[in-house]
């Protein structure tokens, strides 16, 4: 099922770098990891990881051929998912400013969440055309091509967006007072601006 081993070492280094690099999607795990503990951000971990690798399967077995046809609704889609990622940053970065240790009863990011984030995300929508397109080939092996790539996306994710829960996770010990926490929401709320609005300028 996985890819042939010409194509199936760049695809591997492409989802790692896919994965890892800042984007709306890493910068809540960091925030609710920081605030809320590790096992906070497990369930939007694996929301996110499968919806994606879902998002690359749907795309190869044609979705994405949809969205090429009808750039009208890409754009729609595309500022959507800008719209409530704004909304989103605006929303951290005002969060209240109290301890950590008493932040455990504030509403969080759950995994529904995180999967619904993907389907408005423009970094992912392009990741998966990006996958397809480049690595899925053609031919009678297609979608089984496909089925390998979106469960090597899956696999290869996981520890990815793990390391930014970790990192949170570890940033928790400097959160231990009110200003510190404020200046926390604050730089999560600009960095998940700024990952928004870079994916669809860049």
């Amino acid at each position: 099922m996985l890819p042939s081993f010409p194509t199936l070492l760049p695809f591997l280094l492409f989802a790692f770098v896919a994965s890892i690099t800042p984007g709306p999607t890493n910068i809540l795990v960091l925030s609710n990891s920081a605030r809320f503990g590790l096992t906070a951000a497990v369930p939007i971990i694996l929301g996110a990881c499968a919806s994606a690798a879902l998002l690359v399967l749907l795309v190869g077995m044609g979705a994405g051929s949809t969205l090429t046809r009808w750039p009208l609704l890409q754009t729609l889609m595309q500022w959507a998912g800008v719209a409530w990622l704004t909304c989103l940053a605006w929303q951290i970065s005002h969060a209240p400013a109290e301890a950590i240790a008493t932040h455990k009863t504030e509403k969080r990011f759950g995994l529904l969440g995180a999967a619904g984030l993907q389907w408005i995300n423009p970094k992912t929508w392009m990741m998966a055309l990006a996958v397809v397109s480049v690595f899925a080939g053609v031919g009678e092996d297609r979608f089984v091509h496909v089925m390998g790539l979106s469960l090597a996306f899956f696999l290869i994710s996981l520890p990815c967006l793990g390391a930014w829960a970790v990192l949170g996770a570890s940033s928790s010990r400097w959160l231990r007072s009110r200003r510190a926490m404020q200046r926390f929401n604050r730089c999560m709320g600009l960095l998940l601006l700024g990952s928004t609005w870079l994916s669809v300028l860049a």
